[in-house]
């Protein structure tokens, strides 16, 4: 018999956030997520996300044990002001046995019918900068800290209950060597000098935080056509400059600017995590925070986050200003490998703009869906 809980106290969010450290322990390729951080995204007075979303948590029990979990979520933004009349489901993990996943879906259409939703879809978190979709290529590729990583039953799961595709992400990567800078010697100093532009670097975090804002006004302008974008918050913006600038390496974050120094193009890219994630298996304390540190300063391997033009200055070439930047920084640390973060299939623009480093796919992801 399989029993549900609602996850309300702190002990039953603690089980929620480490049942995943049982599925998959000892795994080679999933990424722990550090637990505190988890518990801080799911507590409503840190999460800014709660503000203008709700979510439940689950837990699925058999035989006394914890056997799934899966978060039910409305962002009523994207309801209210895009019409989108979409209940959310996300942090879902299960043991393969579709009857238990059923159980814990049946929740997140209750909460869709109680608010007169149309349909369900996930996996997906609060927000765009939120993990997103479930694997289904690519099984036997190192996850990062900036996706899900999943058994290959989930999509299966799925599939028997009924949903459909909604969208699919995919993950490219590449040898840094496939990077030519001959590329960028003739045409950079002609955008410049066209569109009056000019790049920014960092060498310390605290230059870097007066511009934050901006730049994520930029990724709003930026993504905003996107078939699931919904617009980063105030409140969100100064959440994730605390949760994840101390993270990212302040020479891997590049904007450009026009002569009126407004922000036209910013990229975030982050070292790779994984292996240090795995060995701090959760914890920072008391070995976690030093490889992470020791990853943060060695890492060959880097991640593309972010990455944002504004609409009047897309297609116009500003990029290879930021690509120029990197090479220079890369070269300089000794960079082998570059992944690139989900990207939306459908979204052209941004493959075209890496179809010059013959980037391999190498995982995929799919949303799913079902109406109500």
């Amino acid at each position: 018999m399989i029993t549900i809980k609602e996850a309300t106290t702190s002990q039953l969010v603690k089980e929620y956030v480490k049942f995943p450290f049982t599925l998959y322990k000892n795994h080679p390729y999933w990424v722990p997520p550090l637990i505190q951080d988890e518990l801080e995204t799911f507590d409503k007075t840190k999460n800014p996300a709660y503000e203008s979303a709700e979510a439940y948590f689950y837990l699925a029990y058999k035989d006394n044990k914890v056997v799934g979990r899966i978060a039910a979520i409305i962002n009523w933004d994207e309801v209210n002001d895009q019409q989108k009349k979409k209940v959310r489901f996300g942090w879902w993990d299960v043991i393969d046995d579709v009857e238990v996943t059923k159980a814990l879906l049946e929740k997140v259409y209750e909460l869709g019918r109680k608010n007169n939703l149309d349909y369900v879809e996930g996996p997906m978190g609060f927000s765009n900068l939120d993990k997103v979709g479930v694997l289904t290529e690519g099984f036997d590729e190192l996850g990062s800290m900036i996706t899900w990583y999943n058994y290959p039953y989930y999509k299966d799961h799925l599939e028997q209950l009924g949903y459909v595709k909604e969208k699919e992400y995919l993950e490219n990567k590449f040898p840094f060597a496939n990077v030519k800078p001959e590329a960028y010697e003739k045409i950079v100093p002609l955008i410049k000098k066209r569109y009056q532009l000019r790049e920014l670097n960092f060498t310390d975090t605290k230059s870097i935080l007066p511009y934050i804002d901006k730049m994520f006004d930029l990724f709003n302008a930026a993504y905003a056509d996107l078939s699931s974008f919904v617009a980063i918050t105030d409140v969100q913006k100064e959440y994730f400059k605390k949760k994840y600038i101390s993270f990212i390496n302040p020479e891997y974050i590049k904007f450009v600017m026009n002569k009126e120094n407004d922000m036209v193009a910013f990229s975030i890219v982050m070292p790779s995590f994984s292996r240090a994630l795995q060995k701090a298996n959760g914890k920072l304390f008391p070995f976690g925070f030093y490889h992470l540190l020791k990853a943060k300063k060695e890492s060959k391997e880097v991640l593309f986050y972010l990455i944002g033009v504004l609409p009047e200055y897309q297609s116009k070439g500003v990029t290879a200003i930021i690509f120029e930047e990197y090479y220079k920084t890369f070269t300089e640390k000794g960079i082998v490998d570059c992944i690139r973060t989900p990207e939306l299939a459908d979204n052209i623009a941004i493959h075209q703009l890496w179809k010059h480093f013959d980037p391999v796919i190498f995982r995929r992801r799919r949303t799913y869906r079902k109406e109500l």
